[in-house]
């Protein structure tokens, strides 16, 4: 069994900086870490390969300084990792990014599972799993909370709804993106750090991918940002006094209009 697990790099910072001719998160010489989503995906394709035996790549998409980010996840047990890095590659939106870690993931080769975390903390959209799962041609579940019964063909998964828990059934290959109730994620032995810091990680360019540039980067992005701000919170505080029966009478006369 094979697995990849994506992997993104986002800043160790709420300051981020942007860069103000593409609107884009400025990531050079910035402190940054695995994507904490991330971490879980990382523990569980372990727990996997621990449990049933498979061989677990890292992947991600991000500037060469990733490459430290990619170590720091074979210090948790993956056994290889993979990044695309590439200028053609940069300022890639939701879409973009799937386009570019699909490609990541067909020269990696045949995979049984993909595993994601549910969302990255820098942009919290959610979109990467659907959107990679739907450019591979292989069936998804997101909000993945536990993995039931996994085999070859199919695994069984416990999935979280508005409603509760639903017990699903997914035919491989598939993609999940799991949820922080899945696992509790391991720490690094000094052993398995020593042993990262010299690890290989495999560079990957646009070339190498045989990436499409129109489907790429900014140029393959159709979302763009085209401004940041601060958002202004003015708030105005009314402090009632009173019984609590004058004062619910007088905020209902506020929320009513009423109030002379």
């Amino acid at each position: 069994m094979k697995i990849i697990v994506c992997i993104k790099q986002v800043p160790g910072t709420n300051e981020v900086k942007m860069d103000p001719s593409t609107n884009t998160i400025i990531r050079e010489n910035v402190a940054s870490i695995i994507n904490p989503f991330d971490t879980y995906a990382i523990e569980e394709a372990v727990r996997i390969k621990e449990k049933y035996g498979a061989e677990v790549y890292g992947l991600s998409m991000g500037i060469p300084a990733a490459t430290e980010m990619l170590r720091e996840a074979i210090s948790l047990k993956i056994d290889k990792a993979m990044l695309l890095t590439d200028r053609k590659f940069a300022g890639a939106d939701t879409l973009a990014t799937s386009y570019a870690l699909s490609r990541g993931a067909l020269k990696i080769g045949e995979y049984d599972l993909i595993i994601c975390g549910k969302q990255a903390t820098d942009g919290d959209t959610a979109q990467v799993g659907p959107s990679l799962a739907k450019t591979l041609g292989i069936a998804y579940a997101t909000d993945i909370s536990k993995i039931i019964e996994l085999n070859c063909s199919f695994m069984r998964c416990m999935k979280i709804t508005d409603d509760g828990y639903e017990e699903i059934e997914i035919k491989l290959p598939a993609l999940i993106t799991v949820v922080k109730e899945i696992n509790m994620p391991r720490l690094p032995s000094i052993k398995s750090m020593r042993n990262a810091k010299s690890a290989e990680i495999e560079i990957v360019t646009s070339k190498d991918a045989a990436a499409d540039e129109n489907r790429s980067g900014l140029k393959g992005s159709p979302t763009q940002v085209r401004k940041t701000f601060v958002p202004v919170h003015d708030v105005n505080s009314i402090y009632l006094l009173g019984t609590p029966f004058e004062q619910s009478k007088k905020l209902a006369e506020i929320l009513m209009g009423k109030e002379s």
